[in-house]
């Protein structure tokens, strides 16, 4: 433990309504910022809000604002990100916040929906299992996606988000991209109609924070990409 003090300033809330409060905090060795907001809730402030479960880097609740990039704060050292002996933690942009920097994940959620990045079953469970080619070009494809686990940190990293709310955005268009390479996936059409739509992949400007941002170093962008291809081929095969 060091006898060193760190001025961190939790933004509470977003917008107009956003609140500032700054807090000394003790700093430790291997401290990570997930660290540093549950000592500010048991020791300085019990009404603060916020939220996280697994602590190692597993589920992405803990994704945060850290100096103005969105991270997983269980992952996130304050060696790393530390200005001087100052930090700024706020609730992730571009999601409505609930309390403090706990956010409302529906509409991010929502746009999963809205993208067909849902399972569309090719078969029913009565039927045998069919055999998949994981060397498949497909099957690449597809696996290079399944890692994400929902931390919308791509999300609150995208300014095409922040500037047209009804973009579907990088982790629900990257899921419709893996279940188009899916071969157990039955919904093609109906995924390349939704993401080609208002608020679709077009409205990518290509920019990249999504990928360079991301914890588990996926790529939606190229999964973007992707799409942009499949529903111009779809696109020329039907004479449009």
């Amino acid at each position: 433990m060091t006898t060193n003090i760190l001025k961190v300033t939790i933004d509470r809330g977003a917008g107009a309504s956003s609140v500032q409060s700054v807090f000394n905090v003790p700093a430790y060795d291997n401290q990570t910022v997930l660290d540093v907001v549950s000592w500010v809730q048991q020791n300085a402030d019990q009404t603060l809000s916020y939220r996280f479960a697994c602590r190692v880097g597993m589920c992405g609740s803990c994704a945060m604002m850290v100096n103005g990039v969105p991270r997983w704060t269980c992952r996130t050292h304050v060696s790393k990100v530390l200005n001087g002996h100052e930090i700024e933690i706020g609730p992730l942009r571009n999601l409505p916040v609930i309390k403090d920097l706990a956010v409302d994940m529906d509409p991010f959620f929502d746009k999963w929906v809205a993208a067909e990045a849902v399972h569309h079953p090719s078969a029913s469970r009565k039927e045998p299992i069919a055999a998949v080619d994981e060397n498949s070009k497909a099957r690449v494809a597809a696996n290079a996606g399944i890692e994400c686990i929902n931390c919308a940190v791509c999300y609150a990293a995208c300014d095409t988000v922040t500037g047209n709310p009804d973009y579907l955005g990088p982790a629900a268009l990257q899921r419709a991209w893996t279940l188009l390479n899916d071969a157990k996936d039955d919904g093609r059409l109906a995924i390349l109609e939704s993401v080609s739509g208002a608020g679709g992949c077009h409205n990518c400007h290509s920019m990249g924070s999504c990928t360079a941002y991301c914890p588990n170093d996926l790529d939606p962008m190229s999964a973007i990409a992707g799409l942009k291809r499949e529903t111009f081929k779809s696109l020329f095969k039907r004479g449009l």
